[in-house]
């Protein structure tokens, strides 16, 4: 949707059950809107990650995630505020290119599609090398090169599709989590299997109390917490093809304490219990020592059968939410124009199409030099995926300044505690990002920024020098939006 189209959208009083047109198929409903909400918060940061935060803060990681957990709450209502004050597929960029200024919409835009090419090559990589778990005969780069086509074929085939595999990509870590806590609860109240003489709710504090490492060692770990979290924000990316927006996606926002607390905060209280904190190591999961502990050999295959459920599940949602950036900066005149053009499945074909050829030339870079270059760019996701979370409070804050003065109409779903639930959101993510220059591990992820920042700026005075009201979003783009429809 342009800045054109906003205008007219306010002038016209639109209805406020209706959402913008924008050439899309409404074909995802409230099961696959749910699920992918569910998955998008719970990636392979829980299943792998979470060993290395066990290790660094004891059972007060718990806590950690409790304290994140809020704060992502905090991100998602803000986002919900705006998504019912206007859903569209652009979500976080088209809002910072409206309250926040054409140039943060082009950056937020472009960082955002970068930020899932980077985590596609990188899922897709880590899906194949979890292929040779059961045969280590497959070379890596066929395994990804299948994984990757495999994945573009459903997203060319409708979005429907694309939410079907989302829903049961999600199922499979749900079962995996549930089925976990309840092993875990039977074992800890019957004492059956071979941990049944250990496993106790005492674990949690009897091996150096709840903060064995300290305050610091828990502060330290917020960051790594931070990061598994990423992609939750996903959801307000389908609000131009959810089928009944206005009802969809509060309901699934509002579930988000419950799965945190379910399938994070319940999962580790269970698993902690069942196996001493002092027993985990960085680089093993937490669900592999637990399922070994209890004395279930098939432990480590199911749990390597999630990872790799996870890991395709975040490169699907990557094709998926590439096209649609770039769509939306093509349609604002911040990209390319033959982007905006869809299929006549309502699907963006060419910006979902290079994308995906990114990724493969990123898989394909990574197999022949994986080194410290690389890695570089792939840290550089975590980081531009809290810039999202940065732009959306920022953006809510604008917003809810305007409407209170009455320039725009109020949405049907507030975010409770606003300002001060944004503005508490944004001091905690400026901390995290102090304490990652402060960690030798994580700083890395710091160091591209500024190259990134410095290329998108180049990127703008070009298509300024070109056209101003390109670059501002602000006239032209009709056009743009009618090609897309012939």
């Amino acid at each position: 949707m342009t800045s054109v189209q906003v205008d007219k959208q306010h002038d016209g009083n639109e209805a406020a059950d209706e959402a913008p047109e924008e050439g899309y198929q409404r074909g995802l409903g409230n099961r696959q809107i749910q699920m992918i909400a569910i998955g998008g918060a719970i990636g392979t940061g829980l299943f792998l990650g979470a060993g290395k935060a066990i290790s660094m803060a004891g059972p007060s990681i718990i806590l950690a995630y409790a304290i994140v957990g809020l704060v992502i709450f905090f991100i998602m209502r803000a986002l919900g505020e705006l998504l019912m004050y206007r859903p569209v597929s652009g979500s976080f960029s088209e809002y910072a290119r409206e309250f926040l200024g054409p140039f943060v919409g082009f950056v937020t835009g472009w960082t955002y599609w970068l930020f899932w090419v980077v985590t596609g090559i990188t899922e897709v990589t880590a899906a194949a090398t979890y292929v040779q778990y059961w045969n280590k005969g497959i070379p890596q780069w066929a395994a990804a090169l299948v994984f990757t086509v495999a994945l573009f074929g459903i997203n060319l085939i409708s979005v429907k599709i694309f939410g079907e595999l989302e829903f049961w990509f999600s199922m499979v870590k749900v079962t995996a989590i549930i089925g976990m806590i309840l092993i875990g609860l039977g074992v800890i109240t019957l004492g059956f299997s071979d941990a049944g003489d250990t496993a106790s709710f005492a674990n949690l504090w009897s091996h150096g109390g709840f903060f064995p490492k300290g305050i610091g060692g828990t502060l330290m770990t917020l960051q790594i917490v931070m990061f598994a979290f990423l992609a939750v924000e996903l959801v307000g990316v389908t609000a131009g093809e959810a089928t009944n927006p206005k009802k969809v996606l509060p309901k699934a926002i509002n579930t988000v304490p419950w799965r945190i607390g379910l399938f994070y905060i319940g999962a580790l209280i269970i698993i902690l219990s069942v196996v001493s904190w002092t027993a985990f190591k960085p680089g093993v999961s937490p669900f592999v020592a637990a399922f070994q502990q209890i004395g279930l050999p098939a432990g480590a295959g199911i749990v390597n059968f999630v990872v790799l459920t996870a890991a395709l599940s975040s490169a699907n949602s990557g094709m998926y939410s590439t096209g649609r950036m770039l769509r939306d900066l093509a349609l604002n005149g911040q990209g390319p124009k033959f982007f905006t053009k869809l299929s006549k499945n309502g699907l963006p074909t060419w910006g979902t199409g290079v994308s995906v050829a990114m990724m493969l030339f990123g898989v394909y870079i990574n197999y022949q030099w994986p080194g410290d270059a690389f890695n570089y760019v792939v840290s550089f996701a975590t980081i531009s995926g809290m810039w999202a979370w940065i732009v959306i409070l920022a953006s809510q804050l604008r917003y809810r300044a305007k409407a209170n003065r009455g320039e725009l109409p109020e949405s049907e779903f507030k975010a409770p505690g606003s300002p001060y639930t944004s503005i508490f959101a944004l001091a905690f993510i400026a901390m995290v990002i102090v304490m990652m220059g402060a960690d030798p591990d994580a700083r890395i992820s710091l160091y591209a920024a500024p190259l990134w920042a410095l290329i998108l700026g180049v990127g703008y005075l070009c298509i300024k020098r070109r056209d101003a009201a390109l670059a501002a979003g602000t006239a032209a783009q009709e056009a743009s939006a009618k090609d897309a429809k012939s």
